[in-house]
């Protein structure tokens, strides 16, 4: 079993769910006592939340590459971001570490594809929906149809995300905007919806929706178990 490094802590809300699904995918396929060989590095939320808002992009590049540094070299084999707005710098980050990084796009791309799913519709923070590293590189590598919520909607996604889930608060009245935001997302022909950032299944859950949901903390987090689990 490989070593896996988690860069965190955005939130740790979300992380603390990696650390739970990557044990239990892990005792799932392996049965008994197993648990995974896993290095976290957590960083703080504040400062990086700062950068975004300023966007100081390089500024939170050159503080994921000390945590991707860092869990290198404490023995990780490979390493996941768990956040999907930190993959706008994954490029910047992946270059400058030895060990391959997982991108959580591209393991959630490819369940889609595993579907049949063509036109998706994407949740996340503003940077995540609203500019192009993300939706480009499921456009362009995988040629899914992406569609994303009005700019009223994606206001009320992102206050929810910062002021609620990030801060461990969540209310019906949320689950509420986000039923209906996705069922806007259905009716201009969504086939699936991407839950494009870690925090969001804290409030959303797929079992609630006859619309396949994909959970992109859960595929991430899987994916994880399943490179570990592969021969050398």
């Amino acid at each position: 079993m490989k070593t896996i490094g988690l860069i965190g802590g955005m939130s740790w809300e979300s992380t603390a769910e990696y650390y739970r699904i990557i044990n239990e995918t892990v005792k799932e396929k392996l049965g008994g006592f197993h648990s995974a060989k896993m290095i976290m590095y957590s960083v703080d939320f504040s400062e990086v939340e700062e950068m975004q808002n300023l966007g100081q992009w390089d500024d939170a590049a050159r503080l994921l590459i000390e945590a991707a540094r860092k869990i290198e070299k404490a023995g990780a084999e490979f390493g996941l971001i768990c956040a999907n707005t930190m993959h706008k710098v994954f490029d910047k980050v992946q270059k400058s570490v030895a060990i391959p990084l997982l991108h959580i796009a591209d393991v959630t791309a490819q369940e889609i594809q595993k579907r049949g799913i063509h036109k998706v519709g994407l949740l996340g923070t503003r940077y995540t929906m609203e500019q192009d590293f993300y939706k480009d590189r499921l456009q362009k590598k995988y040629g899914l149809k992406v569609i994303i919520p009005n700019e009223r909607e994606r206001a009320v996604i992102h206050r929810i995300l910062y002021n609620e889930l990030c801060l461990g608060k969540i209310r019906r009245i949320s689950q509420g905007h986000f039923k209906r935001i996705i069922a806007r997302l259905v009716a201009r022909g969504a086939e699936g919806i991407i839950l494009g950032c870690t925090e969001i299944p804290l409030l959303v859950d797929k079992r609630d929706y006859r619309i396949p949901i994909f959970d992109t903390t859960e595929l991430h987090a899987r994916a994880a178990v399943d490179y570990a689990l592969q021969p050398d």
